[in-house]
C-alpha cells in the first residue's frame, strides 16, 4: 500500500505535504498525572440522573481511569500507524490523516469531524475504508481516506485571527484535496463536520463530484402551515436540542459568546476539560439505559488530544466563528445543487424528513435511516457506518 500522498510536481515550499508524527514530551504526560491527582471535587449533584450535568460518580470514576489506567502511548503508537501529515493552507498549518487504499481505482473521500470529537471518530473505520474485501466488502468499494484536523483543533495549528469559519475551512479543504492531486473526490461530515460539508457542496471545488451528510441542515427557516406527525416531532426535537434557551444548548452559548472565558477552565483543569467532553459523548450517543455507547479508553483517547494539545479555546472559538459571521450558523444551509446523500441517525439530536432535503437538494440521489447510531455515528457504528457510505458512494464512482 503507498502510504506518501502523491504531490503536484509543481508544489513549492508553501504548499509543502511534511510527514507528521505524534511524539508527545513525557513532561506532558507527567503533568496531566499530577493535575489528575490533585484535582478537588464540587459537592454532589441533587438529582439522581444527568439533568444537572456529569453525576459526581460518573466524573470520578472517569478520572480514576485516566490517572491510574489509561495509556496515552498505546493511542499514541495507534494513531502512528496512519500516515499523517501537515501542511500550511492559507497562513494555517493543517495536520491530517491520509490512507490511500491498494486499489489504483479507489475513491478519494475527505471525511470532516466536528466538536467535541476529532479524527478519532474515524479511526475504526479506516481499515474497511480502503480495504474493503479484508472486510467484508468489494473491492470496487475502495477508498482513499484524507482525515483532516479541523482548524484550532487536534495537531492543526490554532489561529491567531479572526476568521476560520466554516466558509473559510471548507475553502481549505478544497485546496487541500487538490493539493493531494485528486481530480475527483467526495465528501462526508458530521456535526461542524457537516456544516463544512454543506459549504463545501455548494463552493463546488475542482473535483468534488457528491457528498454525504449525516447531520442534515434542512430544517425549513418557517415551520411548514400543515405540519406532519413526523415534523412535529422534528421540531420537538429542535426546541429540545437547539433553542438559545434550551437546557442542552448551555455548551453552544457558551463557546459561541464567551470561548475566550471557558478556555481558563479547560485548559487548566483536566478534570474540567474532560466532563465538558464526556457529557456529550454520553448525551449525544445511541446507549443502553445508563451506560455509554463509547468505550472508555476512546473517549479518554479524545479527552487526551483536546488536553495535550490545549485546544479547548481555539476549538470552542470555532463556535464564535460561526456564530459572527456574515452567514450565522442555522439549521437551514440552504440549497444544494451538487449531489448529495445523508444517512439519519434514529438517536440523532435532529432527524428531518427526506421531503426537507428533497425540497433544497436538487440531485439528492441517496437517503437512507439506519437502524442504530446517534450524533457520532462513524465512532459508535463503524460497521454501520462505512455500508452507509460503501452503498452511499456506489453510485457516485460513475458521476
Amino acid at each position: 500500500m503507498t502510504t506518501h500522498p502523491p504531490v503536484p510536481n509543481d508544489v513549492g515550499v508553501a504548499e509543502a505535504i511534511v510527514p507528521f508524527k505524534v511524539e508527545l514530551p513525557q513532561e506532558a504526560v507527567d503533568d496531566l498525572k499530577r493535575r489528575l491527582a490533585t484535582a478537588r471535587w464540587p459537592d454532589r449533584e441533587t438529582v439522581d440522573d444527568w439533568s444537572q450535568g456529569v453525576p459526581l460518580a460518573r466524573a470520578q470514576a472517569l478520572l480514576a481511569r485516566w490517572r491510574d489506567g489509561y495509556d496515552w502511548r498505546i493511542f499514541e503508537a495507534r494513531i502512528n500507524t496512519f500516515p499523517q501529515f501537515r501542511t500550511r493552507i492559507d497562513g494555517l498549518g493543517i495536520h491530517f490523516l491520509h490512507v490511500r487504499s491498494a486499489n489504483p481505482d479507489a475513491l478519494p473521500i475527505l471525511l470532516t469531524h466536528g466538536w467535541p470529537g476529532s479524527v478519532v471518530e474515524f479511526l475504526n473505520m479506516i481499515g474497511p475504508l480502503v480495504d474493503p474485501v479484508a472486510h467484508g466488502g468489494k473491492a470496487s468499494d475502495a477508498f482513499h481516506v484524507v482525515v483532516p484536523s479541523l482548524p484550532g483543533h487536534g495537531f492543526s495549528d490554532r489561529p491567531t485571527e479572526v476568521g476560520w469559519d466554516r466558509f473559510r475551512t471548507a475553502s481549505a479543504w478544497g485546496e487541500l484535496m487538490r493539493r493531494l492531486g485528486y481530480e475527483r473526490w467526495v465528501a462526508q461530515g458530521g456535526d461542524w463536520g457537516s456544516t463544512i460539508t454543506h459549504v463545501l457542496a455548494q463552493q463546488r471545488p475542482a473535483g468534488l463530484v457528491a457528498a454525504h451528510v449525516n447531520w442534515q441542515l434542512v430544517v425549513p427557516v418557517e415551520p411548514p402551515a400543515d405540519m406532519t406527525p413526523e415534523e412535529s416531532a422534528v421540531y420537538s426535537d429542535i426546541q429540545r436540542h437547539a433553542e438559545s434557551r434550551g437546557k442542552l444548548a448551555g455548551y453552544f452559548r457558551k463557546q459561541a459568546t464567551r470561548p475566550q472565558t471557558i478556555a481558563y477552565a479547560l485548559v487548566d483543569s483536566p478534570l474540567a476539560q474532560a466532563n465538558w467532553i464526556y457529557e456529550k459523548l454520553h448525551d449525544w450517543t445511541d446507549h443502553e439505559e445508563d451506560f455509554d455507547a463509547l468505550p472508555l479508553d476512546e473517549m479518554l483517547d479524545n479527552i487526551s488530544l483536546y488536553w495535550f494539545t490545549k485546544t479547548a479555546g481555539s476549538a470552542a472559538r470555532f463556535y464564535w466563528e460561526n456564530s459572527r459571521s456574515v452567514q450565522p450558523f442555522s439549521l437551514n444551509a440552504g440549497r444544494i445543487e451538487l449531489p448529495m446523500a445523508a444517512t439519519v441517525f434514529p438517536k440523532e439530536t435532529i432527524k428531518p424528513p427526506r421531503a426537507w432535503a428533497e425540497a433544497l437538494w436538487s440531485k439528492l440521489f441517496y437517503w437512507n435511516v439506519a437502524e442504530k447510531g446517534g450524533h457520532f455515528p462513524a465512532w459508535e457504528q463503524p460497521l454501520i457506518f462505512t455500508n452507509e457510505l460503501r452503498t452511499a458512494f456506489r453510485p457516485a464512482r460513475k458521476f
